[in-house]
């Protein structure tokens, strides 16, 4: 029995019953009731869609992908099938562990070790759990491994296969992507993350429709229709075709450009900063546990419901809308030292936020050493080469994007804006 969904980015996605069943547990209907984008919605009010209709986007998505890439290749239907619902599956769940508030609270998770992860080596137990980890523990320990196990187990995939293509640290029998000879785990792994995924593909153009932006549309059509299989040393790596780079440069601004105008927005950022100080100042208002069944109980209307509780301060100020307002801002590296010393001075209340992420998180260079092995291939006649060694953009995109900016509380606004006057007034090298 298959069933369709209708989604306003994809239009008609249609599910088969044994998909429902995952989507109708209530570990995955948690999702329901996390948005996507955190805390955006305090900035652009459309921005309340949910971690569901991502997950559910991203599995269309990564199957037209598949589609596209694996018609052309000759390998027996049964296996063929095995790894279409195998990527399905991933994507679908890619998601899952993702806690409530979305990245802002993943500094309120516990330390790895305590999720007991069979993960394949003990690879810093001390560090924390990222909403990654937790992805894997709700899939290989939960009630939802169950049901995993009961419906797919006989098509020849099991809840291990699907978490290794989203944390490579899950064990799994060798063979377990192989197809006549190839072994296909790069490739459907970089339909899951890399720098040309579903997971990108669909969060972006949704992103952008529910914020009310333009700047997450690119030529998705062309994209799929180019996209095609590198083999090398019997390994499959995602390949695209030359005809499609320029498409492939717009999604890299795409991507870059809602970094830019919505994920990093001033506002919303503001408010993960101060959910971040909630944690580190009421650990005990709202824990995030180790428990897989504890933990899918909680989402966004769980911590709302402790912040409104709460008596401290910064949960205050995220319920009563009271937040810092971005006061400074700048693009590059710069000392502010002396800038928050007059801040201190003149008694304004403030934070700084200093950031110089990487858009890409595959490009690899001696000083950022990355996640090289999920290459994407340019192939023409003539052969095929890295991404990076076809188009400058993507060098570019792989560069750091700094972003300093200093946050000052509702009765400083004013104060803290004659400091910044004075004190930029004499920096030439301040824009």
């Amino acid at each position: 029995m298959t069933v369709n969904l209708r989604d306003p980015i994809h239009g008609s996605i249609p599910l088969e019953r044994s998909e429902l069943l995952l989507i109708d547990h209530p570990i995955y209907q948690r999702l329901r009731h996390i948005k996507q984008l955190g805390f955006a919605d305090q900035a652009f009010p459309g921005a309340t869609h949910t971690r569901l209709s991502h997950s559910i986007g991203a599995m269309e998505t990564a199957t037209r992908m598949f589609d596209a890439i694996f018609s052309p290749i000759d390998i027996p239907p049964d296996e063929k099938r095995r790894l279409r619902q195998m990527i399905r599956l991933a994507l679908l769940l890619h998601d899952l562990g993702h806690a409530p508030g979305s990245h802002a609270s993943e500094i309120a998770m516990p330390p790895l070790r305590d999720l007991a992860l069979p993960y394949k080596d003990a690879l810093r137990p001390d560090r924390r759990a990222t909403h990654e980890d937790y992805t894997v523990k709700l899939c290989l320990d939960s009630p939802l491994t169950e049901v995993l196990e009961q419906q797919f187990a006989p098509t020849g995939i099991s809840p291990a296969q699907i978490a290794h293509l989203i944390c490579e640290d899950v064990p799994v029998e060798e063979g377990s992507y192989s197809a006549q000879g190839v072994d296909y785990f790069w490739l459907l792994t970089s339909l899951v993350s890399s720098e040309l995924d579903a997971d990108r593909m669909d969060y972006l153009q949704r992103d952008a429709y529910y914020a009310g932006v333009s700047y997450g549309h690119f030529d998705q059509p062309w994209i799929l229709e180019n996209l095609c299989c590198h083999i090398e040393n019997g390994q499959a790596f995602m390949g695209l075709s030359d005809r499609a780079v320029m498409a492939y440069e717009d999604f890299l601004l795409s991507r870059y450009h809602m970094f830019a105008s919505v994920y990093h927005h001033p506002v919303s950022v503001s408010y993960e900063r101060m959910l971040s100080y909630f944690y580190w100042d009421s650990p005990k208002d709202f824990a995030l546990p180790a428990d897989a069944e504890a933990y899918a109980r909680l989402d966004d209307i769980s911590l709302w419901t402790a912040l409104r509780s709460s008596e401290n301060e910064w949960a205050r100020r995220i319920v009563q809308r009271a937040y810092y307002a971005c006061a400074f801002e700048c693009q590059h590296p710069i000392d502010t030292e002396d800038l928050k010393h007059a801040l201190d001075q003149a008694g304004c209340a403030y934070f700084e936020i200093r950031a110089s992420a990487y858009i890409s998180k595959y490009y690899c260079t001696e000083e950022s050493p990355k996640e090289p092995r999920r290459t994407l291939f340019v192939c023409s006649r003539r052969g095929a080469k890295p991404i990076e060694e076809v188009t400058p953009i993507y060098k570019r995109y792989a560069e750091p994007n700094w972003r300093i900016r200093i946050y000052v509380a509702p009765q400083s606004r004013r104060a803290a804006r004659e400091v910044i006057d004075r004190w930029s007034a004499d920096r030439p090298d301040f824009i």
